[in-house]
Order: C-alpha cells, then sequence, then structure tokens
C-alpha cells in the first residue's frame, strides 16, 4: 500500500491558451498576503508548477492558476499564476479563465446580466466584469496592470538577424515590442515555428545587454516577453484592429494575444500620442481569437505616463478532473511539492 495524493483541475482556455485551475488538493500556503503566498510557492514548492506544465500531465505552453484564498476583505478569491517562465505577477488571459472558473465552480454564484467582482492577483485586486446570459458566462472583462512604456525604439544587434528596433512595455512584465512586417512576417499560424525562433534570439540578446526596472516593484527579473505588432487597420472610430502574437521565453508561442500583450500595444499607441479615452485596440492570434483593450486613462508616476486600461474576452471550461500523484513514479518528481499536497489516500501500486 502507498500513500497517493490527487489535485483537483478544471481546464480553461481563453483565445487559445489553456490555463488549469487548481481548485483543490493543495494545503493553504504560508503568506500574510498572494503576492507572499507566491513567493513562498516560487521558492519552496515550485513542483507544483513543474508538475502541472511538464509530462506526463502536462506541457509548458499551457499555464496554471493555483485558487488561494483571499486575503484582502474586498476579494471574492485569491490566484497565483505559474508559467514556463515562473511566476508572474498578473497576466489577462489567466485573469479571464480565472474569472470563469470561479463562477463555473460555483465559488461566486452566477448572476444573470452584469456581474462584478473582485480576485487578488499577486499583483494585487483585479475588478472583473463579467456578462452572464441563460447562465453562460459569454465574456469577462478585467483590469489590466497600470502599463507604461520603458524604452521607445531602441536597436539592438542580433545574431543571424542583424539590427532590430524594439521598444519596451510593462504591464505586469517586461515586453519587447517589435514590428512583425520589419522582420519578414504576415504573422499567420504557418510561421509559428519560425516566430518562436525569431523572438528567442531576440531576447537573448536583449537579455544578455542589459535589464530593466520597475518605478515601484524594481528589478522583477530578465526580460520575458516579446510581442509581434502586425498592421493596424481602422475598423470604426476608436477602434483598431491589428494581428499580433505574444512569446513567452524560453520558447512558447502563446494561443492567444494575451492580455498583457495587449496592454503594452495600448501603452506604446498612447506614448506615440494615438490613443483617445475609450479607444479600443483588438489583437487578433494566428488561430485568429481575440482579446479587446479597451484605454480607460492614464496617471503621471516621476517620468512616466502609466496607461490604465481592460482586457475583454471569453473563455471556456474544456474539462473538469482530478489527477492523481504517485510519488513513487520514477517520472513524477514529488522533491518540492509533497508537503502542500493535502489531498492523499492510500492505495495499490
Amino acid at each position: 500500500m502507498k500513500e497517493l495524493h490527487t489535485i483537483q483541475l478544471m481546464d480553461t482556455h481563453a483565445g487559445g491558451d489553456v490555463s488549469r485551475i487548481v481548485t483543490g488538493g493543495i494545503d493553504v500556503l504560508p503568506g500574510a498576503t498572494v503576492r507572499q503566498q507566491m513567493e513562498y510557492l516560487r521558492d519552496h514548492a515550485d513542483g507544483l508548477r513543474r508538475l502541472l506544465l511538464e509530462e506526463p500531465y502536462g506541457i509548458p505552453e499551457m499555464s496554471v492558476d493555483l485558487l488561494v484564498p483571499a486575503t484582502h476583505p474586498d476579494a471574492v478569491a485569491g490566484y497565483i499564476i505559474m508559467e514556463v517562465m515562473g511566476y508572474p505577477i498578473y497576466s489577462g488571459s489567466n485573469t479571464l479563465c480565472t474569472a470563469t472558473a470561479v463562477l463555473e465552480s460555483g465559488l461566486v454564484p452566477k448572476q444573470e446580466g452584469v456581474q462584478r467582482f473582485k480576485l487578488e492577483a499577486p499583483a494585487g485586486l483585479v475588478q472583473i466584469e463579467a456578462q452572464v446570459r441563460n447562465g453562460v458566462v459569454e465574456s469577462v472583462t478585467c483590469e489590466g496592470l497600470p502599463s507604461y512604456i520603458d524604452t521607445y525604439r531602441d536597436t539592438i544587434q542580433v545574431p543571424e538577424i542583424g539590427t532590430v528596433t524594439y521598444s519596451v512595455a510593462y504591464s505586469g512584465g517586461f515586453y519587447a515590442l517589435v514590428e512583425a512586417e520589419e522582420l519578414g512576417f504576415r504573422l499567420v499560424r504557418e510561421e509559428e515555428q519560425a516566430l518562436a525562433a525569431c523572438a528567442y534570439k531576440i531576447v537573448e540578446a536583449i537579455q544578455a545587454q542589459r535589464g530593466f526596472s520597475h518605478y515601484t516593484l524594481g528589478d522583477v527579473g530578465p526580460l520575458p516577453f516579446l510581442h509581434f505588432m502586425g498592421p493596424e487597420e481602422k475598423v470604426a472610430e476608436g477602434y483598431i484592429r491589428s494581428r499580433s502574437t505574444t512569446y513567452v521565453h524560453p520558447g512558447v508561442i502563446c494561443r492567444s494575444t494575451t492580455g498583457t500583450g495587449t496592454s503594452a500595444r495600448l501603452a506604446l499607441m498612447n506614448y506615440e500620442g494615438r490613443l483617445k479615452l475609450g479607444d479600443k485596440l483588438e489583437t487578433v492570434s494566428l488561430r485568429e481569437t481575440g482579446f479587446i483593450g479597451t484605454f480607460t486613462g492614464t496617471h503621471q508616476e516621476g517620468a512616466y505616463q502609466v496607461v490604465h486600461n481592460t482586457t475583454t474576452g471569453r473563455s471556456y471550461v474544456l474539462a473538469e478532473s482530478k489527477i492523481v500523484i504517485n510519488c513513487d513514479d520514477p517520472i513524477v518528481a514529488c522533491g518540492e511539492l509533497q508537503h502542500i499536497l493535502s489531498d492523499r489516500h492510500t492505495g495499490e501500486v
């Protein structure tokens, strides 16, 4: 008889990016805030992230969101985001998926019409607005993090590519923003592998040359994201559509355009003086899915004009499951995981 563990999951996707929402099986983590709980998970229990993003349970292109009790009285739940690059303090697509999951799981009872509540991310409180019709969550709008331009149209020499012009935005992580056409891309699905290879070289070159510091958070680690920007199409007054692709280092092209990538684009458009209050940017992915970013205002932080914005999209539930973890399995690494697992039983192996 061996001790086994189980974790409860709700798999969801927004724009094609799969977020695995962990709804049960994990002990309450140490930490007075969700940010501190994230730091504990990162430093002492990274096995959960690796378990659900690596074989045999997952793949690196997925994300994981661990539901935790909120520490702020205004929030209905907290969530910790895990990706191949580590632990971002915010993510638009993960927030859309988590908001849908708390509604579909019954943690927050669904109400017809417009439904508002707050979630607590490691970055802080996030306002959620869900549209519910006939019991179905048809869309979710979430606050994006205040975003700003750190670097505008700098250049760098990239091996095998040459001179690359890029800007850098912060929108929950630091993003390199590049024009797809300047690099020979049309942003179609057949280019996915080539886009990943190109972005890998650019991000490696930027990381080797310099780091970035947030005006309040300080050093948040090496630049992890790159966003390919396609040509802009004016759909209507105050409404722009653009093909877009987000890369996560190392090696992952997101299925969606990402909420933080869309927020980074809005920061750049504002920096260039091309936005009015209420203007919208629809970003369209390689898989023809889209998110809508809305410009809602600015404020000044020292030298930076910081953009306020929201992201609107839709998340779908793919599956609800309970996975079994057997730490005797030679391809399951339990070393940085077993001590936070709460759901355990014995069974024959």
